[in-house]
């Protein structure tokens, strides 16, 4: 599927309804360059998931856990992992493999550790379109 969006909010707004069809398990894995838009997606989808409270894109942290909404919602962002070896030091097959749904920025530098299938979405910018302009990308792996 490619969605073509001119505003954050239109981002925000199709992130939030993919949310409300989501299920447990599931793993979405986010690709975009800097500022375009990965942490605006995982906001929508997580106010879809019935989270209220401030989300935030965890760089230094690598992960933020939310419990509020109807799934967990864990939130990567493995753009500051120097090793894939990393990743299990996070346990990260807890979260991938648990009840809640995983949203994982930079996904595309730990693609040794993703699971078997996988949403990829991918959003780019085109400045010739316009600075708000997103083309998002959203596959089944």
């Amino acid at each position: 599927m490619i969605f073509e969006t001119h505003s954050s909010d239109e981002t925000f707004n199709i992130a939030k309804e993919m949310a409300m069809k989501s299920e447990k398990g599931i793993v979405y894995c986010l690709i975009g360059d800097l500022g375009v838009g990965k942490t605006v997606f995982t906001q929508g989808f997580a106010k879809g998931l019935g989270i209220d409270e401030p989300v935030s894109s965890p760089t230094f942290t690598i992960i933020q856990e939310y419990y509020q909404g109807r799934l967990p919602l864990y939130h990567f962002d493995v753009y500051r992992i120097e090793d894939v070896t990393e990743m299990y030091e996070l346990g990260y097959e807890d979260y991938f493999y648990g009840d809640g749904v995983c949203f994982i920025e930079w996904a595309n530098l730990i693609e040794e550790v993703l699971p078997d299938n996988y949403t990829r979405i991918i959003i780019e910018k085109d400045l010739e379109k316009g600075m708000d302009y997103r083309r998002i990308t959203i596959e089944e792996i």
